[in-house]
């Protein structure tokens, strides 16, 4: 036999085979890939919740130890949301957990999975950058009505401001500039710790619907 002629038997008899694979068939050839994905992401998962448990304990500390009534009421106020959010990230870590626990990841399961780290996302996101005026005002509120003087803060302002109006314009560039930081460095954290997966779940999506 002809060596072209042997070439094109071994590239029809490819293409064949790749023509009647179904998804299932495909779903076995990914099923490395996505479960190495999704082990990822639960790993992304669970260090978001262990950092979230030491910020609940660091938080409930300094409220419960701060000695003025404004530190005790921010930082227990924080570590009741904090909390909260622990509770959603467990449940999301149980969601993927159940969605991947098939031996074989099917399309609709990988989309769900993309779906809920995406919603999350976009709230994390959200909840982040509506914190920072919410701090900021909650802060100047309990420190405004701090019925004990704050030796260290009282050195602070008057070193440093001598007007009013210089402490209003204090603050508002350290908003600005902690909403810029925040900003960026909230996009570059989520894309750190969940971007690339959902990226890289996608893909595998892709190449499922292709067949």
């Amino acid at each position: 036999m002809e060596l072209d002629e042997l070439k094109s038997l071994i590239n029809h008899k490819l293409s064949t085979d790749h023509t009647t694979r179904s998804a299932e068939d495909i779903a076995v050839l990914l099923t490395k890939k996505t479960g190495s994905v999704i082990g990822k992401l639960k790993r992304s998962l669970r260090i978001e919740i262990i950092s979230c448990i030491v910020v609940i304990v660091l938080f409930f500390y300094l409220g419960f130890a701060g000695g003025y009534r404004s530190l005790q009421i921010y930082f227990s106020v924080f570590g009741v949301l904090s909390f909260i959010f622990l509770g959603f990230i467990i449940y999301l870590l149980r969601r993927t957990i159940q969605l991947s626990a098939t031996t074989l990841p099917v399309k609709s399961n990988l989309q769900t999975i993309v779906n809920i780290i995406e919603e999350f996302n976009r709230r994390y996101f959200q909840f982040n950058m509506a914190l920072i005026p919410i701090c900021f005002i909650f802060s100047f509120i309990l420190g405004y009505n701090e019925p004990k003087h704050i030796p260290e803060l009282d050195n602070f302002a008057k070193n440093l401001f001598s007007a009013k109006w210089q402490v209003i314009v204090f603050g508002v560039v350290y908003m600005i500039l902690l909403s810029v930081g925040a900003y960026f460095f909230t996009k570059w954290y989520l894309r750190k710790l969940y971007g690339r997966y959902i990226d890289q779940l996608k893909e595998c999506i892709r190449e499922l619907g292709a067949e």
